[in-house]
Order: C-alpha cells, then structure tokens, then sequence
C-alpha cells in the first residue's frame, strides 16, 4: 500500500524499471573481522563504477579488497574497506552518507567549488615555480580558497580556485581574467617552455583529481622520461588480450597507497575502456589490481601500439600522486600573501615542491606541502628545521608520510600477482567474484 501511495501514477512496468534503476546498497561489519564491506548492485552503465569508487575514496577510505562484476545489464560489486588507521568503520554518519550516496549514484551529484574561479596550469615543472605562481596571484589580490598541484615526468599540473580579495566573490571581470592568464602563462614559459606552457580560467565546478589526471594526461606526460629518477619502485602493468572471451586483462602490480583504485579506474574509464570484471587485492604494502576491459565499443584492444600506450598511461597515473619527500604540515591563521610568503621560504631554501594540498576552513590555512631538495633527494632535515624557525614551529610540523595501516590479511583466497603468480582463467574469475559477491555457494 505504501509503494502504491509513492507512485500513484505509476503502472507496475515503470515501478519495476524504477526499482532496477535504484542501486541497493548494503554496508555490513559482521561479515568480516577486520574491514567494513559495501555491497553494491543495481544497473550497469558506463561509469558507474569510477563513480563508486570515487565516494569511496573521497572519503579517505583505504580499500584492501574489490570483486567488480557487470555482465548483461547488471552490475555488482563488494568492497573491504577501513579507515586510514585500518578501522573498521564505526561512524554512523559516515555509513548513512556512503549509503545515500551510493544509493543516488545514477544521478549527478554536484561539488563544492561554486562560487569559486577555477585556474588551470600545465608546464615544466622547475625549483621555485609554484611560489612564483602564488606570488603574482597575490599580486593581483586573488584569495586560494582550494589548489591541487601535482608534478610527473618534470612536468606540472595545478588547478586553483580562487575569489576575489576584496568581494569574496568569483572572478567573472574579463580584464582581470586576461591579466591573469597572461602572467601566469609569462611564469609557466620561464625561459624554455614557450610552447607546452598553458593556463585557462573557468568558473566551472568539477572534480579536482579527476581534472588533474586529464590535464596531465593532455600535456602527454606519460610519454615523457623522468627527469629525476625516483626512488620509489614503478608499478608493473601487464596487458593481454583473452581473444575466446572477447577481453583485455590488465594487471597491475604497485605500491599500495589510499585512492590507488581510483587512479586506475578513472584512466580506464577516461580512455574510454569498460570494466567487466575486476579483482583487487592487497598484501602488506603491494596491491594486486586485475581488470577485465573492452572498449566502449564491445572490442579488445587492437595492437601492439594501444596496449603500450594503456600500459604506459596506467603507469603514469599510478605515478602521478605517488608522495615524493617529505610532508609539511602547515595549518594557521589564512591571510593575505601566506601562500606566496611560504613558498617563497621554500625556494629560497632550495626546497622543491613535488604535491601540494592547498584548503581553507573557517579562515584557517590547512595546507600539506611535499618536498625535496632542488635535485629531487630527500631533503637535508637542517634545512627543514630551518624552515620551520622561519615559517613557525608551532604553524609547520613534519609528518611522516600516511602509510596505509595493513592488518593481517584475511587469508580466505590467494593473492593474484602480475603475469599470473597464480594464473586463473576467466571463468575462474568470474566465479570467483559471484562467490564474493554471495550470488553463488562456491567457486572451486
């Protein structure tokens, strides 16, 4: 009686449709010891699956296992996931909102940069330029609300929301815009990037790492040789096409880190791949990522030169947000100048910016900064104590890097490691994943 009363226009073909076009969402922490499983189905369209994992992953969530399944019109997925210490999720805030959210994925769900100017920049990356950008944008009384800055293959990637000093408003007066772009495209030239040097001005809302990775992706920076060789092991990416089942199965070996799964999802998914099936893995520090893909199309990949370029471009996105030094803290009172003045410290110290996370919260500077030596070493820890005497001890703090907390894997399946450490077939797969996804008794 109740579902008549909601739909009292409805005929029962329409409430079925509804009802299939609904995703059910179930988060349980009973059926594992050691994370919090969400459960989600409903139909399958394209995109769906980066969209759940990018609220998943907004929320800082570190997720050690996925089973993804989508064939014919359905779309089934389970994630093990905790909190950044390990936790199991226990707020229940955070599990109405993952379960709304979730709930209402088919629908577009806005952001929260209205209001805001949004700059784009691309360039070669070099010692100091992000202190110059800040300088002029300070010079041209621009307030940083929010910035993202990331740098790969020595080239740079930010995007900066700002307003208006005075107003607190956008920056909608197409003088000033032009005065922008041109003298942040005059920094970002320097004095040998007179071509790939790009800046746009948009007052747009979107998805700040989504943009990032497309921004970089459009500067080519995955087919560009590091300039500094990074310490850090580069992930391991395999491509092969399973030709009597019609995919392409992508492995993915690497460093574990918080949002990795997004980075992967979203290439694919932005080079306009489908996930059909998918298993995810993680083992201490390593992650295990195996993806079955066509492209939209329904087609596998074609040749040798799309496979390099997949291999080549999941790299790259792995790579991009990997943390290279070590982790300022900078938190205290926002005001005029602070970002340019800070950075400004940075330089002149010889310390180079490889990320940063640029917020502000209720007229307070929540900012992390990761840097290294002009080189690309880790950073003399003198020069870092100096720093902070300059800036504040009590304002810039030294963080170790946020290390995934890894439990003792449940040990109910084994790991899958690139090249097949242990080979499945994708019948295997698939039946594994419906045993996880609890559609089926048993996958042996």
């Amino acid at each position: 009686m109740a579902e008549l009363m909601e739909w009292p226009c409805l005929d029962e073909y329409e409430k079925l449709v509804i009802r299939m076009n609904t995703p059910r969402v179930v988060v349980d922490n009973a059926v594992s010891a050691s994370t919090t499983v969400v459960k989600v189905d409903s139909a399958r369209k394209h995109g769906i699956l980066l969209e759940a994992v990018q609220i998943l992953t907004d929320l800082n969530l570190s997720i050690k296992k996925a089973y993804i399944s989508s064939d014919g019109r359905w779309f089934m997925d389970v994630f093990h996931v905790t909190d950044l210490n390990g936790k199991k999720l226990t707020d229940e805030s955070v599990i109405s909102y993952i379960e709304q959210s979730l709930g209402c994925i088919h629908h577009v769900r806005s952001n929260s940069f209205n209001g805001l100017t949004a700059l784009e920049l691309t360039g070669t990356d070099r010692l100091g330029l992000l202190s110059e950008v800040f300088a002029v944008l300070a010079d041209l009384e621009c307030n940083v609300v929010e910035s993202k800055m990331w740098t790969h293959n020595g080239r740079i990637a930010a995007l900066i929301y700002v307003k208006d000093c005075d107003s607190g408003n956008p920056i909608e007066d197409s003088q000033k815009i032009n005065r922008i772009e041109g003298r942040l495209r005059n920094v970002l030239k320097g004095d040998n990037d007179i071509r790939s040097a790009k800046t746009s001005v948009s007052l747009a809302v979107t998805h700040t790492e989504r943009r990032l990775h497309q921004m970089m992706f459009a500067d080519r920076d995955y087919e560009r040789k590091p300039i500094i060789r990074s310490a850090s092991e580069s992930p391991v990416v395999t491509v092969q096409n399973w030709l009597e089942k019609g995919y392409s199965d992508v492995n993915v070996q690497c460093k574990d880190r918080t949002k990795l799964l997004f980075d992967v999802v979203f290439t694919l998914t932005d080079m306009q791949y489908v996930v059909f099936h998918a298993t995810i893995n993680t083992s201490g520090d390593k992650a295990y990522l195996e993806f079955y893909i066509r492209h939209t199309d329904g087609t596998p990949i074609s040749s040798e030169a799309e496979r390099q370029r997949v291999i080549q471009c999941l790299q790259a996105a792995i790579e991009r947000r990997a943390s290279e030094g070590v982790r300022l803290e900078l938190s205290t009172e926002d005001r005029r100048g602070l970002l340019a003045d800070v950075t400004r410290t940075f330089r002149e110290n010889g310390l180079n910016v490889t990320r940063a996370e640029i917020s502000t919260t209720s007229e307070i500077a929540l900012n992390v900064f990761y840097v290294t030596d002009a080189m690309g070493n880790p950073a003399d820890p003198k020069i870092i104590e100096d720093v902070r005497q300059k800036i504040g001890l009590s304002n810039l703090k030294v963080k170790e890097l946020p290390l995934i907390n890894h439990r003792e894997a449940e040990r109910d399946e084994p790991t899958v490691g690139v090249g097949g450490t242990v080979l499945l077939s994708l019948g295997s797969l698939v039946r594994r994943n419906l045993y996880n996804l609890g559609l089926i008794r048993s996958y042996s």
